[in-house]
């Protein structure tokens, strides 16, 4: 596999406040990469600034081999890299399908993912594509969500958080999609602080701790002990 993302010494900052140190990531074609660490390890930090958001301050994002750091964010979007932002972030005056739409304005060309595909992978969204999308439960929230970000056909979904404040049997659910999001074409990122779903479903993790990444490594080579030391800074020096 083939390097599809590429993070060189990556440092962002809010205003005067250093969110990110110098870090280094790759993401290859085809990959689940999961990324995990507490609250304030910086995980989010990363997403905003792999997509714009947040304002990189040193090192490089490169995308299929172009440096995309320097852009705008709906440039970002329109290179393929799509974000399902935590908290879902639905646009509340619209239906599920309005919402869904919505996220095809960046698409340059034609992909993979249609209105009727979305629909396919959850099917309740079918069901529901009058609804407004706020009057759906959390975790049809998040297929909205996630929905959205495909409309875009992006070759790299981030995920942030999605499962968080959810059912056990609804975050099964949600993750099962991702095979198929996979076959698609998509690489994905995905932000956890559910150590065990994150293990169940990447490729490769990354634990994050104070804007750095603290271990690295294939879910079956890293033990319960380096990733609870590398989560919580334990230090056995």
């Amino acid at each position: 596999m083939s390097d599809l993302l590429e993070l060189r010494g990556l440092t962002a900052h809010y205003g005067d406040f250093q969110a990110l140190f110098g870090v280094d990531l790759t993401l290859a074609r085809g990959e689940t990469l999961a990324i995990i660490g507490a609250n304030g390890a910086g995980k989010t930090t990363l997403m905003r600034a792999i997509t714009g958001i947040a304002r990189v301050t040193a090192g490089s994002v490169a995308l299929d081999g172009r440096q995309i750091d320097r852009l705008a964010a709906p440039d970002i979007l329109r290179a393929g890299i799509a974000m399902v932002p935590e908290g879902r972030r639905l646009f509340p005056s619209l239906t599920v399908e309005e919402n869904l739409r919505i996220g095809a304005h960046a698409r340059q060309g034609n992909g993979f993912w249609t209105l009727e595909r979305i629909f396919d992978l959850f099917p309740i969204l079918r069901e529901r594509r009058s609804h407004p999308g706020t009057a759906l439960s959390g975790g049809q929230q998040q297929m909205v969500a996630i929905g959205r970000a495909l409309m875009s056909n992006p070759s790299v979904l981030l995920c942030d958080e999605l499962s968080l404040g959810l059912a056990p049997v609804v975050i099964k659910e949600i993750y099962a999609a991702f095979p198929t999001i996979r076959e698609s074409g998509a690489s994905i990122v995905v932000v956890e602080q559910d150590i065990g779903q994150a293990l169940k479903i990447a490729d490769h993790v990354h634990c994050m701790m104070e804007g750095r990444i603290t271990l690295s490594g294939r879910p079956q080579d890293l033990s319960r002990e380096a990733i609870h030391d590398a989560y919580f800074g334990v230090s056995h020096a």
